[in-house]
């Protein structure tokens, strides 16, 4: 059996701010050795998909905005930054930059939660057409899509991390 303690330092991140979603999975005994990649993603998912509707939205209000002021105050999780960094959202243009704003404003308002993509593979084209073609979407459609994204970005985190 995995050491919690040991666990959540390693995986207690990968659901962005929210070690709940690990802490959950562990103590209902779905983490074992050895740690995969796919099984302890489908543990978290899990863990994840139980939560009640109220606390996977605060786990989607816990990612930061696409190009927004905590990237530019440098203050994103690692993993944010260099997630965003890979699709070169720290690169952007004034007008680029001044769009991100734009869309991420309307796209909160609207849905109550940040636009959230897993940008690996992706550039800054592919993320504002994803984001200007979700933005149409009803607030049930969105909430399905952004909860599917923060579970990929899992995914992706924890390859990174442990072998598959």
């Amino acid at each position: 059996m995995t050491d919690r303690n040991r666990f959540l330092d390693l995986c207690g991140g990968v659901f962005e701010h929210s070690p709940w979603v690990a802490e959950r999975a562990f103590d209902k005994g779905d983490i074992v050795e050895p740690l995969r990649s796919a099984t302890v993603h489908a543990a978290m998912c899990a863990a994840f998909r139980a939560a009640t509707r109220d606390e996977r939205v605060a786990v989607l209000c816990a990612h930061p905005d696409l190009a927004g002021k905590l990237a530019l105050a440098g203050e994103l999780t690692e993993e944010s930054r260099q997630e965003q960094s890979g699709a070169g959202l720290d690169r952007l243009s004034a007008e680029e930059h001044a769009e991100f704003t734009r869309l991420n404003t309307h796209y909160m308002r609207q849905f109550g939660f940040p636009f959230i993509i897993a940008v690996k593979g992706l550039d800054k084209d592919a993320i504002l057409t994803a984001f200007r073609t979700r933005i149409a979407n009803s607030v049930d459609e969105e909430f399905v899509t952004a909860c599917g994204q923060v579970e990929k970005i899992a995914r992706l985190r924890l390859d990174a991390l442990l072998p598959q």
